[in-house]
């Protein structure tokens, strides 16, 4: 399995851009990925990438060689996954990517009962905010919340996800309680926006009478953590727009009111996301049907009850 080995650690050095970011991502050292590729270069007979003291450059043998290496991987996967006893014996590593608040809400509580029941398939979770890649990052499978493009991944909707705009009371005690998004722009109001590098949305697109519509709205804060922005909100420091699920709680108790509820949010999706070549892999059924009936049953226990009344 060494030669093996050394393609994977290739491909991963390949879409990553980085020895040390594949070493990571393989769980070995740096040294160790370095020493992976120069065998496999040695076996080969040629040099896979250019590196200098900045940067790494594959090669065009290395950019050959990588099409070539994907498919041979691809081949493995499909070939392991076909063998395995889904009833007894699924096994392997999944590595699943989530937003911060999905993820530490509805995914990584259930992660260890999922493991107690299919103890020979490890977890890789990873929690951000920021849009990811599901081919480049080798991802097995990605939650993703918003509105998607056309894709080429395998999509399976989990959920609609109404959202709100809300704020603490102090705020609206403040600043007083805007109406519609048109009065959120004339008072210029603090709004909290969820901002990242590569992020597309920096306006608000809300309902109105004449259909959705985007406002410019404007604010002194802006994280790339969904949760700091609830907790900016929480210390009235602003207005946020929040699928209804994340601050279900903080709305029934008070502690947040709904804002502009004439031109409520658009609506956005919660979506798994997969490589169709994966998705036949048994180890990636069993976990997402496993997830996401929990993700279904959590976000309505969250929503049962909760009643959101128009503000003048």
């Amino acid at each position: 399995m060494s030669y093996v080995n050394n393609i994977k650690m290739f491909v991963r050095v390949y879409e990553l851009g980085s020895m040390s970011a594949a070493a990571r991502d393989q769980r070995t050292s740096p040294a160790v990925a370095s020493a992976r590729i120069s065998e496999l270069e040695k076996h080969l007979g040629v040099r896979l990438f250019n590196r200098t003291t900045r940067s790494l450059q594959p090669t065009e043998n290395g950019r050959i060689f990588y099409e070539g290496a994907r498919k041979v991987l691809e081949a493995i996967d499909e070939a392991e996954a076909a063998v395995v006893d889904v009833t007894q014996n699924p096994r392997g590593s999944i590595f699943v990517a989530a937003p911060l608040g999905i993820g530490r809400r509805f995914i990584a509580p259930h992660v260890p009962a999922f493991k107690d029941m299919y103890p020979q398939i490890d977890v890789r979770l990873r929690l951000s905010d920021r849009n990811v890649d599901v081919t480049a990052e080798g991802l097995d499978v990605a939650f993703h919340l918003g509105l998607l493009e056309d894709s080429t991944l395998k999509v399976r909707l989990v959920a609609d996800c109404p959202r709100v705009l809300c704020a603490a009371p102090a705020y609206i005690a403040r600043r007083g309680m805007p109406v519609d998004g048109a009065a959120l722009v004339a008072g210029h109001h603090d709004c909290l926006n969820l901002r990242f590098p590569g992020a597309r949305e920096f306006q608000w697109t809300l309902q109105t009478p004449e259909g959705p519509r985007r406002f410019e709205i404007t604010g002194p804060f802006e994280s790339d953590d969904g949760d700091v922005l609830t907790g900016w909100a929480l210390d009235g420091r602003g207005i946020v727009m929040k699928p209804i699920f994340e601050v279900a709680e903080h709305l029934r108790e008070g502690r947040l009111v709904p804002v502009a509820t004439a031109t409520p949010p658009t609506a956005t999706q919660l979506s798994c996301l997969s490589q169709h070549r994966r998705f036949r892999d048994p180890k990636i059924r069993l976990f997402v049907d496993f997830i996401v009936a929990r993700i279904k049953a959590d976000m309505a226990a969250r929503m049962q009850g909760l009643v959101l009344e128009p503000n003048g």
